[in-house]
């Protein structure tokens, strides 16, 4: 009867104990899964690498003339410009949102820095589906660095929409429910700038989370991420990729792409 009554008692306290830890977590608010990176940390193609895994990259004088570009995000900080136009990047794509809580702050540099030694530049927005719509997300996007005007250096704003870094890689929405805010994004953002928003993805992420939707080829520019030495399969509705990043090992900058045409290419994107 004393050890029942001892493990009673010892019950009891860890039911307390479990309370006590439980009220804390509702006071100061759950804390992130270990080893998840902190709001608006993401950028582009930082799950690339552990989903689609890294090849060797492709070969320096590819058959069709194709242009080098960078993207940046505030892992880069202040970037030597510079330095990118002379080993012979011509444009250049900055994060300017996440969500509609974060804005890069070195978007000023890095926007402004890569036109002043005469790239031609635009703007991209990290998706985040399970924390607002499509259309609040472009909406702030379009209203915070995504604009677009007609000046032959300004390309039009790029949707990354790609494997989520703080939880369940689709967001926790099924394909018809990714598509439906694909689609409310890219027409919200038409809809603010006139342009047809570029999209940026992952072929595997794709498949996986819009089940392979074909449905935004025809209007959308597709700017592709596979670290190999060809570009591979490309997302259903897509013929050709207007723009592939291959590698986040670039010397200046990690995230080198190449444009899949002449730098004559770059600026009709640019002049829509």
């Amino acid at each position: 009867m004393h050890r029942l009554r001892a493990r009673s008692t010892a019950a009891r306290s860890l039911t307390a104990t479990a309370a006590v830890a439980a009220a804390l977590a509702l006071t100061v608010g759950a804390a992130p899964a270990p080893g998840t990176p902190p709001p608006g940390s993401a950028h582009m193609g930082m799950g690339v690498v552990e989903h689609d895994g890294q090849g060797p990259l492709p070969p320096g004088a590819p058959r069709v003339e194709q242009t080098e570009g960078v993207d940046v995000s505030s892992h880069q900080g202040n970037v030597n410009w510079a330095a990118l136009w002379s080993s012979g990047v011509k444009w250049a794509y900055v994060k300017a949102t996440e969500s509609t809580s974060y804005k890069n702050p070195y978007f000023a540099q890095q926007y402004n820095g890569s036109y002043n030694v005469g790239m031609i530049r635009g703007a991209y927005h990290f998706a985040t589906p399970d924390t607002s719509s499509g259309a609040t997300q472009a909406n702030y996007f379009a209203s915070n660095g995504g604009g677009w005007s007609r000046d032959g250096r300004t390309l039009p704003g790029a949707l990354d929409i790609e494997w989520n870094p703080y939880g369940a890689q689709c967001y926790g929405k099924t394909a018809s429910q990714m598509v439906a805010w694909i689609r409310d994004f890219l027409n919200t953002y038409k809809a603010r700038t006139g342009r047809d928003a570029v999209i940026y993805t992952a072929t595997s992420w794709w498949k996986s989370c819009t089940g392979n939707y074909a449905g935004f080829g025809a209007s959308n520019p597709l700017w592709v991420a596979r670290y190999n030495s060809t570009v591979g399969e490309l997302p259903a509705g897509w013929g050709t990729y207007t723009m592939w990043q291959y590698t986040s090992s670039g010397p200046t900058v990690g995230d080198h792409n190449r444009f899949n045409g002449a730098l004559d290419r770059v600026r009709a994107l640019a002049n829509g």
